[in-house]
């Protein structure tokens, strides 16, 4: 009677099951209690169950446990308002630790991708307000790596071991297990639910399409490749993509929210890569050059190049609106373009640059 199963992709290559937490707590609770000094924990702050995980393997060591990081604060008081980890006494502030010996805390920490901001990475650049780590003390990432974080991770590992900290990782130990279902649990899922439509999610796009060949591998009659945004009537009929929202990264830009992918930030990254440059050209109505162009280039010249580029822009555009027919010469669309493209002309051929241009055109 299930009408669809809408499933996470991200594990559909990986075969066998994503493991048990159980085992992980059996496997942290052996490795914290070979740890010395300062225990740290780096996890993804919206696992709640890994929460417990490491709270019940310091608790079995001895040790006081306390989070690090804002997210994992706010994760804490919404899983416990929503009933969840009701077992576990608070946990404590890291500036509350301090009197602690070393080798009776523990402390579970955002950063486990190396997030410039989070509490992790401003522990390994010394910048953190109420703890720090050295030699003796170990950092233990209960995370996978996450594929575009590698140099992210490997930075701040680095700055860890040159702090004298030991790093567990699991590369080395058993300290993670995946909260996504590996390609055996879907099948049995699948297997279970028997639904008439799969919507595979949560994954890029090779994940997505592989989970949909799964689905149809496990007898689904149907499958619905969508993209965030996709809008997807499941019934009646055929499931099928009806519309498409909006759906993109926002960006906070000052004090607005706008579109990663908006008008804003593309001419942002244009100017950031390419400069900007503003002229105004003053006319006649019968499209006669009436004074030298004033040129204003952001972020291409240097102050001590900057009057001789401006000149030499200012005569470059007279020479073209001059050598414009008087008819195109009336237009201010066509005096505008033939300044643009002598601009960035002019830049391409001494800069290597294209750079962002506004022209003014002024008629007296």
């Amino acid at each position: 009677g299930v009408l669809a199963a809408v499933g996470d992709s991200t594990n559909v290559f990986v075969s066998g099951t994503s493991g048990s937490e159980a085992a992980l707590l059996e496997s942290l609770t052996g490795l914290i209690a070979t740890c010395k000094g300062r225990v740290a924990v780096a996890c993804f702050a919206s696992n709640v169950a890994r929460l417990q995980t490491i709270f019940e393997a310091a608790s079995a060591n001895g040790r006081a446990v306390s989070l690090v990081g804002r997210s994992l604060w706010r994760i804490n008081g919404a899983a416990r308002e929503a009933g969840y980890l009701a077992d576990l006494p608070p946990f404590l502030e890291a500036e509350d630790t301090e009197r602690i010996p070393a080798d009776q805390i523990l402390y579970i920490c955002t950063g486990s991708q190396g997030e410039p901001r989070a509490a992790l990475n401003r522990i390994a650049a010394g910048n953190h307000p109420s703890l720090t780590l050295g030699p003796g003390d170990s950092v233990i990432f209960s995370s996978r790596i996450i594929p575009g974080n590698e140099l992210a991770i490997g930075r701040l590992q680095n700055r860890l071991a040159n702090l004298g900290v030991e790093i567990l990782t699991e590369r080395d130990h058993f300290v993670h297990v995946s909260g996504h279902p590996a390609r055996d649990e879907l099948i049995r899922m699948y297997q279970h639910l028997r639904p008439r439509i799969a919507v595979p999610v949560h994954g890029e796009a090779r994940h997505i399409r592989h989970h949909a060949e799964l689905a149809k591998q496990c007898q689904v009659p149907e499958t619905v490749i969508c993209q965030n945004g996709s809008v997807v009537r499941l019934a009646p009929g055929p499931a099928e993509i009806v519309d498409q929202a909006h759906a993109a990264r926002l960006a906070l830009d000052g004090t607005r929210m706008v579109a990663m992918d908006g008008t804003v930030m593309h001419e942002r990254r244009k100017a950031l890569f390419g400069g900007s440059v503003a002229v105004t050209v003053i006319l006649d109505h019968d499209g006669f050059v009436e004074a030298d162009p004033q040129v204003t280039a952001v972020g291409l010249v240097e102050e001590d190049e900057e009057t001789y580029v401006d000149e030499e822009i200012a005569a470059a555009v007279r020479d073209a609106i001059d050598e414009l027919p008087q008819n195109r010469a009336r237009d201010d669309d066509a005096v505008k373009e033939i300044t643009m493209r002598t601009v960035r002309r002019l830049f391409r051929d001494s800069h290597g640059k294209k750079p962002v241009t506004t022209v003014h055109v002024v008629r007296v």
